[in-house]
């Protein structure tokens, strides 16, 4: 044990205000804690945290950062810190293709030069790209209220970093940020994490939260996540990045460190399904825009629109290859048509990059429905793309011409996949509604499998005429009964059907079942000849060939209900519970059950 650890903390306290960083050098150290792409598990990046800070007497980095800022130390500290976590990023095998998050102090604004400029020296002699950093801001203050902060955001950008606000929710000037300056990445405190899949009103928010962010741009990222159904909701609710403890601990040891969490692609999702209509349908759309950098020089952007005349914008990218935007060629024409107009772009003295006119433009995921990028464009004015990603990498645009073939395309997939018999959607609507469904817990769902039981005899005796006839009314008295907003009604093939409903209590679906079922055997039973109604049975073949006695054609429907607060996005597990209830409801004498997810045998 080395002679500063068996110290009193005291002693430490009584001379930090003179050797606080000389001591910090000793016992301070960075840990890494991963930023994980929700979508993959792949690591996205590593935030840097101060430990070490009670070897000297202080109870938490705030409290040592509050010292230090005291007693006039707090720049030799964050730059010494900042330092090493650089050092440490530059030892990681994966270190070009991740970023690094680094907190700066409000405090340290009107240096704030002088810090970067500090930062930038470290980078050129470890190779490391600016754009592979990002500085978060933290909302303990209100940085947008320090005159100097807005220049220092504009330098920042030059240099290519990129910015994150953090504790997004608890802090002073959040929404100021939001619209004003250019951020790439918005950290979700961890009070609207916790327990949010319990929380509605947490939901409500994060729902929304995402939903500001992805139309300005914005990546999010959920921190604090600690338990699996914190993350399953984040994963629904949109959000692109997490970390938290559910993941992995901060650590201070570069071999824990693994580059991806492949088991969090697949929890709650049993294998892992295919891609969806939805993407099928827009990569069939996407439009693969060749992009500009936002490091290299005007000159290149003008070539690029020489070579595509016809093209009116490109998307920016960062040197990771992450979309900041696009940019327009209506903002060069000022300079294009004047006298020495591009010469004046050029010229060092005046500065002006290509980051300098960048328009931001709403970013999102391949793997997002379709309605959800119409809502995106609905609510940027002006916006000439959607930019989509993959892996958080730039992988096309979608145009707004694009994106309505896109919609026209599955509407007509959705019509291709109705019954021509009875008019309603298959089973691609109705997996597409339970996944649905399953994701949205802020209510109560019920799934309804309704089976025809002795049908295959019926349909023998009287024929399939007489088949599609029971079928038909079956449907027609699901429509009868089922008609308000918020319920699905599907026919899985044959004599299966589906039935699905929010919002509801199991004692009024009870009801209305109870209803299409006994108007269903009335009407049923009069396609049966007088003898055989009477009698209650018909004499017909099983399914191994065998002659035997069968009774009337009824219809049994097992129902499955998924609590409000469970999060489900595994269909192989739901589906397996529906058999399960199903079976339940074939064999009892009423025909009709009733279990809660988990409670199948």
């Amino acid at each position: 044990m080395s002679s500063a650890a068996i110290l009193e903390p005291g002693v430490f306290r009584r001379y930090a205000s003179d050797q606080l960083v000389t001591l910090a050098k000793l016992v301070l150290e960075n840990a890494f804690q991963p930023i994980v792409e929700v979508g993959t598990g792949s690591v996205f990046g590593y935030e840097s945290l101060l430990r070490g800070q009670e070897r000297i007497g202080f109870s938490s980095p705030l409290e040592l950062l509050d010292q230090a800022q005291e007693v006039g130390q707090l720049l030799l500290l964050e730059q010494m810190m900042a330092n090493r976590a650089l050092a440490k990023f530059a030892s990681l095998p994966d270190f070009s293709s991740a970023t690094l998050f680094l907190n700066l102090d409000v405090r340290l604004i009107h240096q704030g030069q002088h810090f970067i400029e500090k930062v930038v020296q470290h980078l050129r002699k470890a190779n490391i790209a600016p754009s592979s950093v990002c500085f978060e801001f933290s909302e303990r203050f209100d940085n947008t209220s320090v005159p100097e902060f807005a220049d220092l955001v504009t330098w920042m950008r030059k240099e290519g970093f990129k910015l994150a606000i953090d504790d997004f929710g608890v802090g002073h000037g959040e929404m100021k940020l939001l619209c004003d300056y250019p951020v790439d990445y918005l950290k979700i405190d961890r009070h609207f994490v916790a327990g949010v899949d319990r929380n509605p009103r947490k939901r409500h928010l994060v729902k929304n939260i995402v939903n500001i962010a992805h139309v300005l741009g914005i990546r999010v990222i959920a921190e604090g996540i600690e338990t699996e159904a914190e993350f399953l909701a984040c994963r629904e609710y949109g959000v692109d990045l997490v970390q938290g403890w559910f993941i992995a601990r901060p650590t201070t040891f570069v071999s824990e460190l693994q580059p991806s969490f492949p088991h969090l692609a697949d929890i709650g999702r049993g294998r892992r399904s295919s891609q969806s209509l939805d993407e099928i349908l827009i990569r069939k759309q996407i439009e693969h825009l060749p992009a500009v950098y936002e490091n290299e020089s005007i000159d290149s952007v003008f070539e690029l629109f020489r070579r595509n005349p016809r093209q009116a914008f490109f998307p920016v990218l960062n040197a990771n290859g992450e979309p900041r935007g696009v940019i327009n060629e209506y903002h060069l024409k000022e300079y294009i048509y004047q006298p020495f107009g591009r010469d004046l772009l050029k010229n060092k003295v005046y500065e002006r990059s290509i980051s300098h006119f960048v328009d931001r433009a709403p970013v999102i995921g391949l793997d997002a429905e379709a309605e959800e990028l119409m809502s995106l464009f609905a609510n940027m004015d002006n916006s000439a793309c959607i930019i989509l990603t993959e892996n958080m990498r730039y992988a096309g645009v979608v145009s707004a011409a694009s994106l309505i073939k896109v919609i026209n395309e599955k509407q007509l997939k959705i019509a291709q996949d109705q019954n021509p018999l009875t008019g309603l959607p298959g089973n691609r609507a109705i997996r597409d509604f339970m996944q649905e469904s399953g994701r949205d817990d802020d209510e109560t769902r019920f799934f309804c499998y309704c089976d025809f039981d002795n049908f295959k005899p019926f349909n023998d005796h009287y024929g399939f005429h007489m088949g599609d006839h029971a079928i038909s009314l079956f449907a027609a008295l699901m429509k009868r009964y089922f008609f308000s907003d918020g319920v699905f009604l599907g026919h899985v093939g044959g004599d299966d059907f589906f039935i699905g409903v929010r919002d509801w209590t199991r004692e009024e679906l009870n009801e209305i079942l109870e209803r299409l079922l006994s108007d269903f055997h009335d009407d049923v039973a009069e396609l049966y000849s007088p003898e055989e109604r009477i009698a209650g049975k018909i004499r017909g073949h099983d399914r191994y060939g065998a002659e035997r006695d069968f009774p009337l054609l009824r219809c049994s429907i097992g129902v499955l209900e998924l609590p409000q607060g469970l999060l489900l996005d595994d269909l192989g597990r739901i589906g397996a519970e529906i058999a399960a209830v199903k079976a339940n409801a074939k064999d009892s004498e009423g025909g009709l059950v009733f279990a809660a997810f988990g409670e199948t045998k």
